[in-house]
């Protein structure tokens, strides 16, 4: 089930959705049997800023009828710290695709975000200068941070920006685009207008959750973050319309994801035009859920 992307070589096409799966505490609880076992054909990080980000305040989940409505707020220790502690313990990942004890390297791609130009360009430089980074994804399209949202929304803006910074790097940049504005196609192409190299989508729904407090007058919103992001079951049709809707318009790859739960929900991203299809709020429940949807995909079965 190899397949390349962006020049990388992947032992099958699933990958995590940035910030759905830590590796670094999965090593440390699961150990060295991980390495060999990794469910994931590439690993994405989770967002990294130029300065550190505490995040929003607690509660920050909230289990919706069919999802997960989240208001994290990306917290990170920031590039220094993620550069100096953490890119040495993700740059050391294998997994074994074939069970044969042959391990493969499993690239990494770094996810980052600024609030401008500048700073998108010294998130880049940074990380083209280092080998153990194969390919950076630029995330435009977090619901709880504004600047992002803003970037990732406006077409003409998202095709400026990454226009500004696709020099800053020769390595694959992929734009994670934001499913929360008019025509996500719009901004595909735009993204793909400004030199992305790929595109990944959705991130999550804005969404909110109300306290459960029925004597609470006005409601209370439940989140610290006020608002937050669905994932899961809930957003998959939605997913399934927008990568189509992409897909039919660029012609740079196409990352797909959203509700994944099964190879079936896998294989119908891949029929619509995804070149790749990304795991997230599944990895919650099932740790293995990557490995599981890898291995059925690549003998025909549904599970």
């Amino acid at each position: 089930m190899s397949i390349r992307f962006c020049g990388l070589e992947l032992a099958h096409p699933i990958i995590n959705g940035s910030g759905t799966f830590d590796a670094i505490a999965a090593f440390r609880v699961f150990g060295e049997g991980l390495r060999g076992a990794f469910p994931f054909a590439a690993y994405v990080s989770k967002t990294i800023t130029l300065e550190p980000r505490a995040g929003n305040p607690p509660p920050r989940l909230w289990e919706a009828p069919a999802g997960l409505i989240n208001s994290i707020g990306l917290p990170n220790k920031g590039l220094g710290d993620y550069l100096l502690e953490d890119l040495p313990l993700l740059a050391d990942m294998s997994t074994d695709p074939s069970g044969a004890g042959d391990s493969q390297a499993v690239p990494l791609i770094t996810n980052v975000m600024g609030s401008n130009a500048e700073e998108i360009s010294r998130l880049l430089e940074a990380c083209d200068e280092r080998p153990e980074i194969s390919a950076i994804e630029l995330n435009v399209s977090c619901p709880n941070v504004h600047t992002g949202l803003d970037i990732g929304a406006d077409p003409r803006q998202l095709e400026q920006v990454v226009r500004a910074v696709r020099g800053r790097t020769g390595k694959p940049l992929i734009v994670k685009l934001t499913p929360n504005t008019a025509d996500v196609a719009l901004c595909a192409r735009a993204a793909q207008e400004g030199g992305a190299d790929a595109v990944s989508l959705i991130n999550t729904l804005r969404a909110m959750a109300l306290a459960p407090n029925p004597l609470s007058r006005p409601p209370r919103p439940w989140l610290g973050g006020v608002t937050g992001g669905l994932s899961g079951p809930a957003v998959r049709a939605v997913a399934l319309a927008q990568v189509a809707a992409v897909a039919a318009r660029v012609a740079i790859p196409v990352i797909g994801m959203g509700g994944v739960q099964s190879a079936a929900h896998a294989r119908e991203l891949i029929d619509v035009g995804a070149t790749l299809v990304a795991v997230g709020t599944a990895s919650f429940l099932d740790p293995a859920a990557g490995a599981r949807i890898a291995a059925a995909l690549h003998a025909g079965t549904a599970p």
